[in-house]
């Protein structure tokens, strides 16, 4: 885990440095690998602002924070980085769920059975059978009004 802390206006506070390492450290373990972080630490006027830049192997995230109090913003931004880890890891699980072998349970039986990896398809096949056809291919019924034209002539000539 490496991480470093810069400082932008402000002058250099050990206190502040280790407070976000210590709240950085928290976050590696929500990481399969080992981390790398950088803490940006700025004064704009009377704004205590803190971005944050973590990598993880092939994974990074970004987030930034600008309150009155630069603890806040610390832990503003750490908030911010779980939800974004957390938020990725639930996808790239899902991912491996849906190629893989899952357990499922026997419907006579009652023991675990190891199930078959599903296919692309969402929809089970009876239900893509039993749809409804498309509107476009419906046919209009044959019109009626050139029937009565032909047959009001017939009546004039004869």
């Amino acid at each position: 885990m490496n991480i470093s802390v810069t400082f932008r206006h402000v002058d250099p506070s050990d206190s502040i440095k280790r407070y976000a390492e210590e709240k950085l450290a928290k976050v590696q373990k929500f990481l399969r690998r080992p981390m790398t972080a950088r803490v940006t630490v700025a004064l704009d006027k009377l704004r205590h602002r803190v971005e944050v830049r973590v990598s993880s192997g092939a994974d990074h995230y970004e987030a930034h924070e600008a309150t009155e109090d630069m603890y806040a913003s610390i832990d503003k931004v750490i908030d911010k980085l779980e939800r974004q880890i957390r938020g990725t890891r639930g996808a790239q699980e899902s991912r491996k769920t849906r190629g893989g072998a899952t357990l499922r349970v026997g419907a006579d039986s009652g023991e675990l059975t190891a199930a078959a990896p599903r296919r692309a398809s969402v929809r089970p096949a009876a239900a893509r059978a039993s749809s409804a056809p498309p509107a476009a291919a419906k046919k209009a019924p044959a019109k009626k009004a050139p029937a009565k034209k032909k047959a009001a002539k017939k009546k004039k000539k004869g």
